[in-house]
This record gives structure tokens, sequence and C-alpha cells, in this order.
């Protein structure tokens, strides 16, 4: 009997306490693709990308005329030429990979440089409506490239430091906060 009260007291805890959080959730694909911004930074992306596939389709142009040449040399041509005209062709597939690779991370970066300031702007603006409104999380419904499921969280409902207690850890002080650096997620602030 005292089991089944206590259970029962518990499980009115935990649904007194549940009906009092209130949980959202925020649509970054809608909400970029709302903001002023969204297109101009789509546009000089697509630009970007463009000017790099540009210059790979020249530099693979320019290996396909320094291979046709290779292959229409005449069977006559003494062999350190030949070995020449294979190295520079060896050289140019390698500089080409190089190329390709250096473009990706171009383009990367780029998204990275032009999407930060956006990534931090509305993670900002979800954690001040979040407070405003009185939610304890907010979530994220598509979870894009390994990107947050909590947008926002209160920091009451941390159990961190219960949990290296636990472990029997001495929790360090919590260092003051610096602004999150974001790749293609957004902020997450618990």
């Amino acid at each position: 009997m005292r089991k089944l009260l206590v259970i029962l007291f518990c499980g009115t805890l935990f649904s007194a306490q549940a009906q009092t959080q209130k949980i959202g959730y925020a649509d970054w694909e809608y909400i970029f693709s709302q903001l002023p911004e969204f297109k101009q930074i789509d546009s000089e992306l697509k630009t970007h990308a463009d000017q790099l596939q540009n210059q790979a389709k020249a530099k693979q142009q320019d290996f396909e005329a320094k291979y046709k040449a290779y292959q229409n040399m005449p069977a006559t041509t003494p062999d350190a030429i030949r070995a020449d005209k294979e190295r520079e062709l060896q050289s140019l597939q390698e500089g080409f990979q190089k190329f390709q690779q250096d473009a990706q991370a171009s383009l990367q970066k780029k998204q990275q440089d032009l999407m930060g300031p956006v990534y931090a702007k509305v993670g900002k603006t979800i954690e001040d409506v979040a407070k405003e409104n009185g939610y304890t999380f907010i979530l994220n419904p598509q979870l894009v490239s390994g990107g947050d499921v909590i947008l926002y969280s209160d920091e009451q409902y941390n159990i961190s430091d219960l949990v290296l207690k636990k472990l029997g850890v001495t929790p360090a002080p919590a260092a003051p906060a610096t602004p999150a650096t974001t790749t293609n997620t957004p902020v997450k602030k618990n």
C-alpha cells in the first residue's frame, strides 16, 4: 500500500510539473526562407559555386587537350619527351584533384561565413521568444545533417551537475558564457 501511495504521489508530482512545462518547435527551413538576407546568401553561394565550377571545367578541358595531344604524338617521339609529357599530365591531374578539394572547402567556408551570423541571430531570437512566452524547450523538427534537436532549454532542467555528483565528480564552476560559433547548425542553449 505504501509503494502504491509513493507511486501515485510521484505520478501526480510529475504530471503537475509536466503541465507547467511549455514545449514548442521552430521550423528552421521556414524561418530562413522568409528572411530577406536568405535570398542574398543563396545568390552569393550560387555565384561562388558557379565560379568554382567554371574554373574546374577550364582545368578539365586543359587536361583533356594535353592528354589528346599526348595520345596523338608520333610513334617516333623520343622516350624522354614522352616521359616529360606523362609527368606533366600526372601533375595536371593531381592539381585538378587538389583544386576540387580546395573548391569544396572554399564553398563550405563561404557558407559558414554567410550563414554563421544568421544562425546566431535566429538562435538568439528563438531563445528570446521562448523566454518571453514561457517555453521550457524549443525543438527542431527537421534534424538535417546532424543539427541540434533542442534549440532552447530552460537551464533549471539541466541535470548535468547532478549526474556528475552521482558519479562522484565535483563539478567545476561554470565558465562565463561566450558567444557560440556555428558551422551549419543553429545555436543551442542549454
